[in-house]
């Protein structure tokens, strides 16, 4: 007893530390939400336009910034029928696509090519880009919703805030992957649209940026003629060279 008596009292127990605050998870599910339902209403489309106005930037070799304003109009039809204008201050293109062929002609030069297409405009973008080097404007409009724009590929996605875009009632998200910043003002309510874009290289120090604002119609009236090329009387057929071609002829 005096044994226990003696010895020294037990230090009272550590208090239990409070848990920490719940960290925001990096990919937020209420933006990802916002792209999936965007996703699901692009693909529901079936006869619309869409034109943008756009900003590139252009870096020099000397990393110089420099812009450049244009324009995107898309006429489409789905799956068969589009028809696009892009210019800008250095080109001015326009594609025609009907379900069987695809034409590229240059209103500058009046120079075209016709080649066999396969038969849906979800094929026709990674022809265009895998066969013949064609980049088209905002393929993301059509990527948006399938396998080929999983949102696994997300390492940051945000909601920023509500914002107004030329009088409409938009939300911002913020979304970042491999080698790319990108913001999106989404159209509120039922018809989740998107009405601004900004894309952010990151893989290059200068970061330089493609900005659009979109306007939309998603019940257009096309007829098969917007998609049927009819070359000018001045024009010349000229032949659309396959990237594996090109590449071929140009080893010495």
């Amino acid at each position: 007893a005096a044994a226990a008596a003696a010895a020294p009292p037990k230090p009272a127990p550590a208090a239990t530390p409070a848990p920490a605050a719940a960290a925001t998870p990096a990919v937020d599910p209420q933006a990802v939400a916002a792209l999936e339902k965007m996703g699901r209403y692009l693909r529901s489309l079936k006869n619309f336009t869409v034109h943008g106005d756009t900003t590139l930037d252009v870096v020099t070799e000397d990393g110089q910034k420099l812009q450049f304003p244009g324009t995107v109009e898309y006429k489409v039809r789905v799956p068969n029928g589009m028809h696009l204008s892009w210019k800008t201050d250095r080109k001015e293109r326009e594609l025609f696509y009907d379900g069987k062929t695809l034409t590229v002609y240059g209103p500058k030069n009046k120079y075209y090519a016709t080649v066999d297409a396969p038969p849906t405009l979800h094929d026709l973008m990674a022809v265009a880009r895998d066969q013949y080097g064609i980049e088209l404007p905002l393929p993301d409009l059509f990527l948006w919703g399938t396998a080929d724009a999983p949102v696994s590929d997300l390492k940051a996605a945000t909601f920023v805030g509500p914002a107004r875009v030329d009088g409409s009632v938009t939300e911002q998200y913020a979304f970042r992957q491999d080698g790319v910043d990108w913001q999106l003002w989404l159209e509120t309510g039922d018809k989740p649209l998107p009405r601004r874009l900004v894309i952010t290289t990151t893989t290059d120090p200068a970061q330089p940026q493609y900005t659009t604002t979109l306007t939309w119609n998603t019940n257009a009236a096309l007829k098969d003629s917007t998609f049927a090329f009819v070359p000018p009387k001045d024009s010349a057929k000229i032949e659309l060279i396959e990237v594996d071609v090109a590449a071929v002829e140009e080893q010495p």
